[in-house]
């Protein structure tokens, strides 16, 4: 919940304003009982949890179809992975048992105030019995019986690393997630990027066109080489562990060695 707005996410907002919504960490003034979301005095990890039925466009039920898309979410620390990246079975399969995102404030113990790198095997590897290429298998197999596609969508850090550049704002986030369900983007021209090999949309609507490409954002574009450099160094580095395991051609649709 920290930093919630009323203009970012009016449906959320709206519920820590309702009964029955239950409300972990969040700051309150005890005189006049109004909440101060941005406050992160006991944490930034501060939570909330409401009855499904303070979202007007829930689906009740919970279910649905076979998705027509697969979206991973990663939050990258470093700045430099694109927003939005259309994927090939077997970069889909490569990047989900990466698992690549960053440990925020408050989400484990003993995680400090800044991010931190880390690879989660199937974005989940604590909770995973059996080991990661059997659920990377299935994925490959569901992908290609449904003819889904597969995207990696990336809501950390553009302009810079953590404590340089912006988390990437929510609006645009919002916009590439509408692209992708409304089918804007399956068959929209796409850049090969030159660090992870992944496949970038040049144009999104709502978005602008230099936050697809990060090294835009960035004031030195030499610094955004490094760092990606060193971001694709360290996922080639995590998947050797995998090889023997896999196919060489979900080896090889990780970073240009």
């Amino acid at each position: 919940m920290i930093s919630l707005s009323r203009t970012g996410e009016p449906e959320i907002y709206g519920t820590t304003r309702r009964f029955g919504t239950i409300l972990e960490n969040v700051w309150m003034h005890m005189d006049s009982r109004r909440l101060d979301l941005d406050n992160s005095s006991f944490t930034e990890n501060t939570r909330a949890s409401y009855p499904i039925s303070h979202i007007p466009n829930a689906t009740r039920s919970g279910m649905g179809g076979h998705p027509n898309h697969v979206v991973f979410l990663t939050a990258d620390a470093f700045g430099v992975l694109p927003p939005i990246s259309k994927l090939t079975p077997e970069q889909a399969m490569y990047h989900f048992m990466s698992g690549y995102t960053a440990k925020v404030a408050g989400t484990e113990k003993g995680v400090g105030s800044e991010p931190q790198a880390t690879f989660s095997a199937c974005f989940g590897a604590p909770f995973l019995p059996l080991h990661p290429t059997v659920y990377a298998r299935l994925l490959g197999e569901k992908l290609e019986k449904h003819h889904a596609q597969a995207w990696l969508v990336n809501t950390g850090w553009t302009g810079g690393p953590y404590g340089v550049g912006q988390r990437m704002e929510l609006s645009h986030t919002r916009a590439i997630v509408h692209a992708i369900l409304d089918g804007v983007l399956d068959e929209a021209e796409t850049r090969v990027d030159p660090f992870f090999g992944l496949y970038v949309p040049t144009s999104v609507p709502m978005v602008p066109d230099e936050v697809l490409d990060p090294r835009q954002t960035w004031e030195n574009p030499e610094e955004y080489d490094l760092k990606a450099r060193e971001l694709a160094g360290r996922f080639v580095d995590n998947f050797k562990q995998y090889e023997g395991e896999v196919a060489e051609s979900t080896i090889a649709a990780g970073p240009p060695q």
